[in-house]
């Protein structure tokens, strides 16, 4: 019986403002302080009972109770969350941007590196790097930002079994930070894995190219960009959406024939637009030789029996349709 995929719901947590709180804070300790020196003196002035009171009180103030309260505050900047959890339950996200006071005992639960910048350079290798605003250094922030993950050079098979090397970038953000953080264990990783199952399951529904009149309607990987960058952005998002991610876009960066069979795909390439070319100059040439056996005739300028005429042709195809001039 498989893991069953739970749906969070995003709770919104109301934060206290911090700075008046951050304020009162301090002063409790010095006040602590200020109690602590003066049960001294008491105890000095034989009052014994009121002096270990105010110690006992000053204590608690100074060395437990407002430590423990500056765990509370948190800062968050724009286009960031905090997700909390209190003793292993979802206790609240906190979405909005400044300076405020929560349970101090409530714990952040921290997020894959933010800002990631994800590469592949072949399938199943996947390498990801840090952009210069988090220099590497963990955070218990979740990063709201439109974020950019590139995909590069994966080789797949197409429609008609022909390796083709293909790249995509996807602009993506998080939606949902508790299905984020609860749902899949390292939701930048699940996005990257997920996009290159969908290009390989897209890819390989069309051809490289066109190469017959009938297959036309079918599309593919060099003329339908814009209907293979639709059907990956929703084939990725129905993956993603259990991990609260949205996929704003997902485009072809790189499109290319692999390695081993580049040269000949170039031959063939250029042999087919050598066809085409020399098809055009024939149609253009009899063209040309039919106007002119027109003329010819029109004007009287010279009478042609069969043989003269084929010779006639004969010698302007040559002409025409020759590689060099005559």
């Amino acid at each position: 019986m498989g893991n069953k995929i739970l749906h969070f719901e995003e709770k919104r947590l109301k934060a206290l403002p911090g700075i008046p709180l951050l304020i009162a804070n301090i002063l409790a300790i010095l006040a602590g302080c200020a109690l602590f020196v003066f049960s001294m003196n008491w105890l000095q002035d034989e009052q014994m009972g009121i002096a270990i009171t105010s110690i006992v009180i000053s204590t608690l103030v100074v060395c437990l109770i407002c430590p423990i309260l500056f765990a509370g505050f948190k800062s968050v900047r724009p286009n960031e969350a905090m997700v909390f959890t209190l003793f292993g339950k979802y206790y609240g996200t906190l979405r909005d941007e400044g300076f405020f006071f929560v349970n101090p005992f409530v714990s952040a639960v921290a997020p894959p590196p933010a800002g990631a910048v994800m590469t592949s350079n072949s399938p199943g290798e996947i390498s990801t790097h840090i952009t210069k605003g988090n220099k590497g250094r963990p955070s218990s922030k979740i990063s709201l930002k439109t974020l950019t993950l590139n995909n590069n050079r994966q080789k797949i098979n197409d429609k008609l079994g022909t390796p083709v090397e293909v790249g995509i970038v996807v602009i993506w953000r998080v939606i949902n930070t508790v299905e984020a953080m609860f749902n899949v264990d390292d939701y930048v990783e699940y996005l990257s894995i997920q996009c290159d199952s969908a290009l390989r399951s897209i890819v390989r529904l069309y051809p490289y190219d066109i190469t017959d009149e009938d297959e036309a309607a079918t599309g593919s990987l060099r003329g339908s960009s814009q209907e293979i960058c639709v059907k990956l952005q929703e084939e990725i998002q129905s993956k993603v959406a259990i991990a609260g991610l949205e996929i704003i876009e997902a485009r072809i960066t790189h499109l290319a024939y692999a390695p081993e069979i580049a040269a000949a795909m170039l031959q063939r390439q250029q042999a087919s637009a050598i066809v085409d070319a020399r098809q055009l100059i024939v149609d253009g040439a009899v063209g040309m030789v039919e106007m002119a056996l027109e003329k010819l005739n029109e004007r009287g300028v010279v009478h042609l029996d069969e043989e003269r005429k084929a010779a006639m042709v004969s010698n302007l195809m040559v002409v025409l349709c020759g590689n060099h001039d005559a």
